[in-house]
């Protein structure tokens, strides 16, 4: 792959610019293939360290990635459902769901194999038994499927847009109204390619319905709900029109809010899911507590309205 530094670039290092472009490699792999000199820039081998001019063409040719396969590990795991075909978990802010390039240890997916063995194979060896993912510092509610019966009726759920999925969330700013819809379409970032955008009219198409539970000074807390699960959805969604959520740097929000306590991760937690039974077609309905961090922070919040 060919890319291009521009002026946004200059002053980067080589695999700081990399990792930026390309963020589905881990940096310290991006790293060790610079060394192999399997990047160039302007058809020259440079350092990891090289400082970007702007106008470079920097091309990488990558190394075949080793094969990656989910090992079991004694973690915590908080249980809210389970049953013969599925698992619904409380996933903590902070873990990720599966392994990938960077994160081989201490997954969600490693907690699940010690706990209950077995999953489903559909996702291969990488992600057994995960049918739909939560952001790293998202917590809440995910249903994980122990039979390949089972993953295959919940994803046509997710597919057909069945499932029904419940975020609280904290944003910066008071909304407009009090209910509102947001349907921009969803792409990944052209500039910063960690993270997806909603403000160019292009992508995949997103749904996300949203309603004020409590309205502040200078934050809305809301109850959202997605009819579509494309990445970073919600998050880019609210910070498109200009109420990102508290805590997610990445889409704009500020490090700290001055009076209230530090947050480190940000806000936003999977409510509830309502589902149908792969074996019994019967509803299902799990909910997930908030955590206690994004309690305390509500409640500071709360309290400087006095």
């Amino acid at each position: 792959m060919t890319l291009s530094a521009g002026p946004d670039d200059v002053g980067k290092r080589l695999d700081a610019f990399l990792h930026e472009r390309i963020p589905e490699f881990s940096r310290s792999r991006l790293q060790s293939w610079i060394k192999e000199n399997r990047v160039l820039v302007d058809c020259m081998a440079v350092r990891a360290s090289y400082l970007l001019r702007g106008g470079e063409s920097v091309s990488v040719s990558p190394a075949d990635l080793p094969a990656l396969k989910a090992e079991p590990e004694d973690l915590p795991l908080a249980v809210l459902y389970e049953d013969k075909d599925l698992i619904v978990v409380d996933k903590p802010a902070g873990m990720v769901v599966h392994a990938g390039a960077g994160h081989g240890r201490g997954t969600l997916v490693n907690a699940l194999l010690h706990h209950f063995g077995k999953l489903s194979s559909i996702s291969g060896d990488l992600r057994p038994g995960i049918v739909h993912r939560l952001d790293r510092d998202t917590s809440g509610a995910l249903v994980v499927a122990r039979t390949d019966q089972a993953h295959r009726a919940l994803a046509m759920q997710f597919h057909d847009r069945l499932v029904e999925k419940i975020y609280l969330a904290l944003a910066h700013g008071r909304m407009k109204q009090p209910r509102g819809r947001i349907t921009s379409p969803i792409s990944r970032d052209p500039v910063r390619r960690t993270r997806m955008t909603a403000r160019l009219n292009t992508g995949r198409a997103a749904l996300t319905d949203y309603a004020v539970l409590e309205a502040f000074a200078k934050f809305s807390y809301l109850e959202v709900k997605i009819g579509t699960g494309r990445t970073h959805q919600i998050r880019a969604h609210l910070a498109s029109i200009g109420n990102p959520i508290v805590g997610d740097r990445l889409y704009g929000a500020p490090a700290a809010t001055p009076g209230l306590p530090a947050l480190n991760r940000f806000f936003l937690h999977a409510r509830r899911l309502r589902f149908r039974s792969p074996s019994t077609d019967e509803w299902i309905s799990i909910e997930s507590p908030l955590p206690g961090e994004l309690s305390a922070f509500l409640d500071a919040v709360r309290m400087e309205r006095g």
